[in-house]
């Protein structure tokens, strides 16, 4: 049933491993985080320092919580044992959990965890555990995709009544930072699309993103199979299987690349045709204030946003148009083109063909091109003083208009010299954009 089980760490006198990592051992998985139960967690992540080349450090001096950083990214949290071992246990979320592995490799299991986890079955310990931290619930979520796990009868039924309990504020919600660490477990794995399915069926995704829901059952048509908020999933999944070591922002991008659609909606009354005009800069509004919620980092946010309110670009039909799609976008490629194309292979309507799909591939391939033989853009020609001694005005926004504008010409191949900029200004100073 497990895999040959890996070597376990050097054991700390007097320690049992609990938790996740014991669980995952017993599966025959090697764990990053491993969880200590120790007479001496002082001593102990001493200890532990010394044995992995690690460094220890104090999390909780008052408590005696201790931490152990280790090469390879492996850490060693440890805490004091307990006076009941087994109550302790008791105390836990999910069987699996609720075991513990001394240095011999004995078994402590007061719930049954070891028969759950060969019959691969995700039980709660006890109803009132997942009430005193509602945060489990969405950890069961995640246990069931990256375990591969199925919430079993009782604990299911236990899931919904904490959601429920949220939903009419009978519990207190958990801190977003940490729901956005259980959306990011789960987003980490390649079939995170199926997680945020299993979240909605539980009740758990109206109280984490509901302006992902409201897309559900809003159909499309068109080049669209799916409605709105299954194509969003979609997306991500197509994303996934073609990148799965995407980053975090890009995972979001992908997920919400849609979500300002039904805000957008709208349908003529005379011929009943559809439209979302504006949905990207609705969208990318929306996924700024989701991941501010959530409190994803600035950078991260930003970055999504970015990638949410592009993605309906138009692709180029010429290599000109394609260097001209890079030079204006370079800082969101190649990332903005794994939105674009998780979009469109989401999209499988009856407007959809092999043939519609071949000339998006090409497209697509133009800007790759033009991003492969110019990664970077071009080093500036002439300074800001230049150009405003060409145009005889002081700094303002006309010296940047031009600026940007000889920039793009000579990203485009048709500037390449000082001389040659200094009349393309010229030029430009005579009949600026309007």
């Amino acid at each position: 049933m497990f895999r040959r089980r890996p070597p376990l760490p050097p054991f700390p006198p007097g320690a049992l491993l609990v938790g996740g990592a014991a669980r995952d051992w017993l599966r025959g998985v090697a764990a990053k985080d491993y969880d200590w139960a120790v007479p001496d967690p002082r001593a102990a992540a001493l200890a532990l320092a010394g044995a992995t080349r690690g460094a220890a450090f104090v999390l909780d001096d008052e408590r005696g919580y201790w931490r152990v950083h280790a090469p390879d990214g492996v850490q060693h949290d440890l805490v004091p044992l307990p006076a009941d071992l087994n109550a302790d246990l008791q105390r836990r979320d999910f069987t699996v959990n609720a075991m513990g592995i001394d240095a011999n490799g004995r078994v402590l299991d007061p719930t049954g965890g070891l028969g759950d986890l060969r019959a691969r079955r995700l039980r709660m310990v006890a109803p009132e555990n997942l009430r005193a931290d509602p945060l489990r619930a969405w950890r069961a979520a995640r246990f069931e995709v990256t375990l591969g796990f199925r919430l079993e009868a009782a604990t299911e039924t236990g899931v919904r009544e904490v959601a429920a309990g949220l939903a009419g504020g009978a519990l207190p919600p958990p801190a977003p930072e940490r729901v956005r660490d259980e959306l990011h477990a789960l987003l980490g794995h390649p079939e995170a699309a199926r997680g945020l399915l299993r979240l909605e069926a539980l009740g758990l995704l109206a109280l984490t993103l509901p302006e992902l829901r409201e897309g559900l059952g809003l159909i499309q048509g068109g080049f669209h199979h799916l409605d709105v908020f299954h194509h969003n999933l979609e997306a991500l999944h197509q994303l996934l299987a073609r990148e799965p070591h995407a980053p975090l922002p890009l995972r979001w991008a992908a997920l919400l690349h849609d979500v300002g659609k039904p805000r957008t909606h709208a349908r003529d009354p005379q011929t009943g045709r559809q439209s979302f005009h504006g949905h990207d800069k609705v969208g990318a509004a929306l996924t700024t204030q989701i991941l501010t919620r959530l409190k994803l980092p600035g950078d991260d946010i930003r970055r999504a946003s970015a990638l949410v309110g592009a993605h309906m670009v138009p692709l180029p039909a010429t290599e000109r148009e394609a260097r001209r799609f890079v030079h204006r976008r370079r800082e969101l490629l190649p990332a903005l083109l794994s939105v674009m194309l998780a979009d469109r292979e989401a999209a499988r309507g009856p407007a959809s063909s092999g043939a519609s799909r071949h000339a998006y591939a090409q497209a697509m391939a133009r800007v790759l091109a033009a991003l492969e033989d110019q990664p970077s853009a071009p080093p500036p020609l002439l300074r800001g003083e230049d150009i405003m001694a060409l145009l005889g005005t002081p700094p303002g926004p006309r010296v940047g208009q031009a600026a940007r504008a000889l920039a793009e010409a000579a990203a485009l191949g048709e500037v390449r010299t000082p001389d040659e900029a200094r009349a393309f200004v010229r030029r430009w100073a005579q009949d600026p954009p309007g």
